[in-house]
């Protein structure tokens, strides 16, 4: 059994390709159906999908696959700046860098890799970087597709570096939505946030459940390891996992900030949503050495799994 997993990881279920741009991409595939595909621009995850087929990310149509610029939608990842809130660019350098693949990455637990398919990437800091953030990092990226399809990423990074350097970070996640009215967040009632929309006013959350009527810009403090996102008339949820990530952001720009923006359409809010996995609050800082992990899984429940269950079921990673 052993050996035939191996054969399916590194022989079947991954498959590496070149996009319109000639950059590579690696796409993962599991045996019952579904896949990920993950692009070297900007280490991204760009698309998820079930084994029915049905994509789980949302993409903008009006997204522009060309470097320098991010693409709206997947998983961009946000480092070592979050959002306008420092000197580097909004969200940082990664998401606008090359990376490789890494094919002889340091260990990570087993389970990690067994009934996985995976890919590595790696992101080394440059010449270019030291300009604008004058750190040596290396950042280890895993990306792996479980044999029911669940979505895994593990970050790790490290200082090699002669000082100490801080970080934020984000998996900016976009989720694909039937309808945003028509979606509740579990897991985060009762949380202090900060108010992107009030000048980062701290406010604490008073629903029983976070909906949406207006747009939406919030950073949910010393959140759970487990929060559930609900899709009503998809009739499931999203339960995202995570760990070494205190802080999680909720992010809808609704009608009129969409209308503002030149990479989504007018009306494509009503199909996606932020919930993202993140560090911002308190920097995560590094000494010389030393490395952070970051873990984040995304699973897909019928929504009649209630809350409660959710906890049980997926304490601990």
């Amino acid at each position: 059994m052993g050996h035939s997993v191996a054969v399916w990881d590194q022989q079947v279920a991954m498959e590496i390709t070149k996009d319109w741009n000639g950059i590579d991409q690696v796409t993962l595939r599991s045996p019952r159906g579904a896949s990920t595909r993950v692009s070297l621009y900007g280490g991204q995850v760009i698309s998820w999908r079930n084994d029915r087929g049905e994509e789980l990310l949302f993409t903008s149509n009006k997204a522009i696959f060309k470097p320098p610029k991010a693409m709206r939608g997947g998983i961009p990842l946000c480092f070592p700046q979050f959002g306008n809130g420092g000197c580097l660019e909004q969200h940082g350098f990664a998401r606008n860098k090359i990376w490789t693949i890494d094919d002889n990455p340091p260990p990570l637990h087993q389970s990690d890799s067994n009934g996985k398919a995976f890919v590595d990437l790696l992101l080394k800091s440059s010449e270019e970087d030291f300009k604008c953030w004058p750190h040596s990092f290396e950042f280890r990226l895993r990306v792996s597709l479980a044999a029911n399809g669940d979505l895994n990423l593990i970050s790790r990074i490290r200082n090699i570096n002669g000082k100490p350097f801080s970080f934020s970070f984000a998996y900016h996640t976009y989720l694909c939505v039937s309808d945003i009215s028509e979606v509740r967040i579990e897991g985060l009632e009762t949380l202090d946030y900060l108010d992107n929309l009030c000048q980062r006013e701290r406010f604490t959350e008073q629903g029983d459940a976070i909906t949406f009527e207006t747009e939406v810009d919030r950073v949910y403090l010393t959140s759970p390891n487990v929060i559930a996102v609900l899709d009503h008339e998809k009739k499931q949820t999203v339960v995202i996992r995570k760990d070494g990530l205190p802080d999680v952001v909720v992010w809808n720009p609704w009608e009129k900030k969409s209308k503002a923006m030149i990479d989504i359409g007018d009306d494509e809010y009503k199909q996606m949503l932020c919930v993202d996995g993140a560090a911002i609050e308190r920097p995560i800082t590094l000494k010389p050495g030393e490395e952070w992990t970051g873990r984040l899984e995304l699973s897909i429940v019928p929504s009649s799994y209630c809350s409660e269950h959710l906890d049980h079921h997926f304490r601990g990673l």
